[in-house]
């Protein structure tokens, strides 16, 4: 079939398609799609990913932005156990997806464009109870703050966020020139297992205001950039922090994530101003 010329990467979409063949197998070897599977692929740019999904037997739905790699991938891949979406991903319902598909959870693999890395994963945490495991280039800085571990400079909100609910591996190393355009950051394939969350909270939308506005003043003491949460009483974050056995002259970058979840366990019970999202 003639399905025309390849579309050409666009800047305003930060657009680099994959290009070498031996990371693309390596790639769909992680997702590990079988018969019954649904794959969400994000940004599947000219296919290179998605025809191997598809020839593995699973159901794979693409989401695209733009119009003309959609034109092109439709030309290519039409068939039963293939679907896409021509849209935004950061719009996708997972929820709605899975009904349309009459499924429970789902795989999701992706190169993702680095402007959108960081809202695309927020967006997954919110939706973390549909997703059994996700496979995702990212840039290299960004895997490194997902796989940080407390006291590094790398460890930050989005590693304790997302280690709350997935355990986060280091899979691939991929260097620039496996890219075309060749980008001028190096990349990395991390796995992600997502699951219930790993430390019990009382409740999850508490401890996610916690996590953010420790890390919204990280130089700060606990004893001052939480202060917020208590409507500036220090009496009340002294002896929130006594319930949790926290020392609150501790910076939020040392602290585990089950110090932050003992932290916000003990917050629901101190006398402080409700939690609002």
């Amino acid at each position: 079939m003639n399905v025309g010329p390849l579309p050409r990467p666009r800047k305003r979409f930060g657009q680099h398609f994959l290009a070498d063949q031996g990371i693309a197998e390596r790639i769909v070897a992680l997702v590990r799609p079988l018969p019954g599977d649904l794959v969400l692929e994000i940004g599947p740019g000219r296919g290179v990913l998605t025809q191997r999904l598809a020839a593995r037997g699973g159901r794979v739905v693409a989401v695209e932005i733009d119009r003309d790699l959609a034109a092109y991938l439709r030309q290519r891949l039409a068939g039963p156990e293939f679907r896409l979406i021509e849209g935004d991903v950061l719009d996708l319902d997972l929820a709605q997806l899975l009904r349309e598909e009459g499924r429970e959870r789902l795989l999701v693999v992706g190169n993702l464009p680095y402007n959108i890395t960081a809202p695309l994963l927020f967006g997954m945490l919110e939706q973390a109870d549909h997703i059994r495991a996700a496979v995702l280039m990212v840039q290299q800085e960004v895997a490194r703050r997902l796989a940080a571990r407390p006291g590094t400079k790398d460890y930050s909100l989005l590693t304790v966020l997302l280690g709350l609910r997935a355990q986060v591996h280091t899979r691939i190393q991929v260097v620039p020139g496996a890219f075309r355009p060749v980008p001028q950051v190096h990349s990395t394939v991390v796995e992600l297992d997502f699951g219930p969350p790993r430390y019990p909270v009382r409740d999850e939308r508490i401890f996610g205001r916690l996590v953010r506005t420790a890390f919204g003043q990280r130089r700060k003491m606990l004893r001052n950039s939480l202060l917020g949460m208590v409507d500036g009483r220090r009496e009340v974050l002294e002896a929130w922090g006594a319930a949790a056995a926290m020392d609150l002259s501790r910076r939020p970058e040392t602290l585990s994530l089950e110090e932050f979840g003992r932290l916000s366990d003990a917050f629901g019970g101190a006398e402080a101003r409700p939690c609002t999202r």
